[in-house]
């Protein structure tokens, strides 16, 4: 399998996942891809207030 972005509307799922307190891990199989995915993705674009779907575009 290869390496593939995730898309500005899977960003913004994210940010919406995780403000309605869904896991990481229930974000990940929700838009099919892995965990540690799911984990760099929000590491990169977290900041104060955490995941920011608008900092990592």
């Amino acid at each position: 399998m290869g390496y593939r972005q995730l898309t500005q509307a899977q960003q913004y799922q994210i940010s919406a996942l995780l403000t309605v307190g869904r896991s990481q891990r229930q974000v990940a199989e929700t838009l099919r891809c892995h965990y540690m995915t799911i984990s760099r993705e929000i590491k990169r674009n977290s900041g104060a207030r955490g995941y920011d779907a608008d900092q990592a575009q």
